[in-house]
């Protein structure tokens, strides 16, 4: 765990790895923050620079008021900057992807591919979570919150220990900021913006994910078309990279060793 200055404020920051293969940063889901990405962490810090941020105002960021999805994203890019990365695989989960089209959307060139698991282009509930979110965290703990909130995230096959995980990540952020991650994640419609994505892109989805069902998957690969890849995990729910860290570690390095091998620049 660390923070670091950048042109976007003081952001939390873990890195691992290191050498001359393509770095990939990591952005977390609305109700975690970087901490979930140890697995990923561990295992791609082995073969090349991993990072893992936290958005203004969750974990180790100093808040911004009235933050959106492009302040996420710009965040995102002046932590790269401020790491003296030019350009990296870019790897979201949820709120993360949403995220990732953002930063494709800003600055497509410093995008190497996109890696969006367990996301979507648009929500067709999105404003009916956003209202029972926001509402909960005004009548609940966040620690309560986790609690109600973890069975449905998971997959059948979730250990006790991935659930008591996600309910101590989750019971830790601020409410506030969790409003503003609500916001950017169930309120975004970003159809056009991923009609756009030219870079390769692999999208992800747990087979039993109820948040973003593997329906939001196939339509947002539909959407970016032919840079698309769409791969499922099995024995997933919502948050594939902690329920089935091996295969989703797998399906990602495979697919960025493959663009890296390709890449023209």
């Amino acid at each position: 765990m660390g923070k670091m200055q950048t042109t976007a404020g003081v952001i939390g920051v873990t890195e691992t790895g290191g050498g001359p293969a393509s770095p990939i940063l990591f952005l977390h889901g609305v109700g975690s923050d970087k901490s979930v990405w140890h697995p990923q962490l561990a295992y791609f810090g082995a073969k090349r620079r991993a990072i893992a941020i936290d958005y203004p105002g969750y974990g180790e960021s100093e808040p911004r008021d009235g933050a959106t999805r492009d302040d996420f994203a710009l965040a995102a890019l002046a932590t790269l900057d401020a790491l003296g990365i030019e350009r990296a695989h870019i790897c979201g989960l949820s709120l993360g992807g949403v995220v990732a089209i953002a930063m494709h959307a800003l600055a497509p060139g410093r995008c190497a591919s996109l890696v969006l698991a367990d996301s979507f282009a648009v929500h067709p509930e999105g404003q009916a979570i956003f209202d029972r979110s926001t509402a909960a965290s005004r009548t609940m703990t966040m620690r309560q919150l986790a609690e109600a909130r973890a069975p449905s995230l998971l997959g059948a096959a979730a250990s006790e220990a991935v659930k008591s995980e996600v309910i101590e990540t989750m019971g830790r952020i601020d409410p506030a900021a969790y409003r503003l991650g609500s916001q950017a994640v169930w309120l975004a419609d970003q159809q056009d913006r991923a009609a756009s994505i030219a870079v390769p892109t692999l999208v992800l989805v747990g087979d039993e994910d109820r948040i973003t069902p593997p329906s939001l998957s196939r339509a947002l690969a539909d959407l970016v078309g032919s840079a698309a890849r769409l791969e499922t995990i099995a024995q997933a729910g919502h948050l594939a990279n902690l329920e089935q860290p091996a295969a989703f570690n797998r399906a990602v390095d495979n697919f960025i060793t493959f663009v890296d091998a390709n890449d023209k620049g």
